[in-house]
This record gives structure tokens, C-alpha cells and sequence, in this order.
């Protein structure tokens, strides 16, 4: 059983406010884990401290240690640009850069790591657009705006610019919330795609999108993490009380 992040102790804070205590949780590599739980509870501040994106807020914090590949990407020597590199994040509103092509769009990471090669572009635009399902109904109109695009479109493009760099790791913060249920379907496709290939950790309010998309499930519950497990368990036989009484609906 082979895991790709290891979370030992992590705290965080906001000023004096601290959002998340001591979780320690294992992530698969190479699956899907969704990470649920009411609004409030931590599981956004949880993703931003699995990249270094937490400390780029004023006053914000974080003790504990984060494990990739066993290397802890908050000890000191590790550059958190490289870190983000290795562990990419799509927001929850699509983002697309708007005074950007959609192939430039697709290649700005490339862009920003300094190549600029026309053939390597070339080719890593049409590689991560196919792997973000978008290539075929973007081709032949990659000098239009990627602003042009519509939501779920402009979503499936900003999985393709994070892929474009090869991350080994993606975040996604709640992708669908701003999506309609076609749009949604589609993206929920791409994510059991990506989890074939990549570590895929995915911050959802939406119970039957993780019970549909995830391998795992993890719970939080005031900054705690309650309970941990493969999805099947978490929501047809829960451990814990608190669990089964929010996947039941008795709070949210």
C-alpha cells in the first residue's frame, strides 16, 4: 500500500484562531480522496497547507509536518514554489486568465518555468487538454479568449493549466460548486480519470459527489478529523456517531 502524503500533527491558525488540530491522516497515491464536512470545519485551510498556499495569507500559521514522498515540505531548504509545482490546486471558481488565449492558458505555467520551445508547447497544450477531456471541443479555436469559454469549460481548462506542469498531486476546492449538473457530471468524470494517474484530494460539501468520485472519505468536524476510511465504509457503516448523524442529514 503505497501513500503519497503523510499529514503528522498539523495545526493551523488564522491570527490567534486555530482551524485545524493535530490531524494526521495518510493519502493514498494514485486515488481519489474527498474530503467532507460542514462549512467552517477546515477542509479548504486543510488542502492549502498540503502546498504551502495557507502561509500566503497575513497572520496565518501552521505546525505539524506534510510528507511527500516522505520529504516534509515545510523543513527548512524545501522552496514552496517547488512544492506547488509538485502539488497543483484548481479553486472552486474557474479561474481562466482572462486576456489569455486558451492555449496560453494551458501553457502558462510552462510560460513561467521559462520554456518557451513552440513544439514542446505544442505538445503539452494538446496533452494536458486531452487529459483535461476538453481537446475536442477546443482545437480548433485555441487563439479564442479562455474568458470565451463557458463554466465548465473554463473549470476543465484550469485542470489542464495545472496538469500542463506534471504535478504529481491535485487539489481541487469544491470544482463543481459554480457548475451546472451537466457541467458537473463531466468534471466528475475527469476526476475518476485523473485518479487513475495522479494523487487526486478533493474538497466537496457534496455528500453523493463524494460518495460518486472518491476511493476515500475524510470528516472533519470543527477543525477535527473525525473519521477516516475507504468511502464505502464511511457511508454505509460510519464508526463514529458524528458521521453517521452528518451523512444522515441530522446536521450540515
Amino acid at each position: 500500500m503505497s501513500y503519497k502524503i503523510d499529514v503528522e500533527g498539523l495545526n493551523a491558525w488564522f491570527g490567534n484562531h486555530e482551524v485545524l488540530k493535530d490531524i494526521n491522516i495518510k493519502i493514498r497515491e494514485k486515488a481519489v480522496t474527498a474530503i467532507i464536512g460542514p462549512s467552517g470545519c477546515g477542509k479548504t485551510t486543510l488542502i492549502r497547507c498540503l502546498n504551502r498556499m495557507h502561509e500566503l495569507v497575513p497572520k496565518a500559521r501552521v505546525s505539524g509536518r506534510v510528507l511527500l514522498d516522505g520529504e516534509d515540505i515545510y523543513s527548512n531548504g524545501v522552496d514552496p514554489v517547488t512544492a506547488r509545482r509538485r502539488i497543483g490546486m484548481v479553486f472552486q471558481k474557474p479561474n481562466p486568465f482572462p486576456m489569455m488565449s486558451i492555449y496560453d492558458n494551458a501553457a502558462a505555467g510552462l510560460k513561467l518555468n521559462g520554456i518557451s520551445d513552440k513544439q514542446k508547447l505544442d505538445e503539452v497544450v494538446e496533452r494536458s487538454l486531452k487529459l483535461a477531456i476538453l481537446w475536442d471541443e477546443v482545437k480548433d479555436e485555441l487563439d479564442k479568449s479562455g474568458a470565451s469559454l463557458s463554466g465548465g469549460q473554463q473549470q476543465r481548462l484550469c485542470i489542464a493549466r495545472a496538469l500542463a506542469v506534471e504535478p504529481e498531486v491535485i487539489l481541487m476546492d469544491e470544482p463543481c460548486s459554480a457548475l451546472d449538473p451537466t457541467a458537473t457530471a463531466k468534471i466528475e468524470k475527469l476526476i475518476r480519470v485523473l485518479g487513475e494517474g495522479y494523487t487526486v484530494i478533493i474538497v466537496t460539501h457534496n455528500m453523493q459527489q463524494a460518495a460518486r468520485v472518491a476511493d476515500f472519505t475524510a470528516f472533519l468536524y470543527l477543525g477535527e478529523l473525525v473519521e477516516y476510511g475507504d468511502t464505502r465504509s464511511i457511508f454505509q457503516n460510519p464508526r463514529n456517531k458524528l458521521t453517521e448523524n452528518y451523512i444522515t442529514g441530522k446536521f450540515g
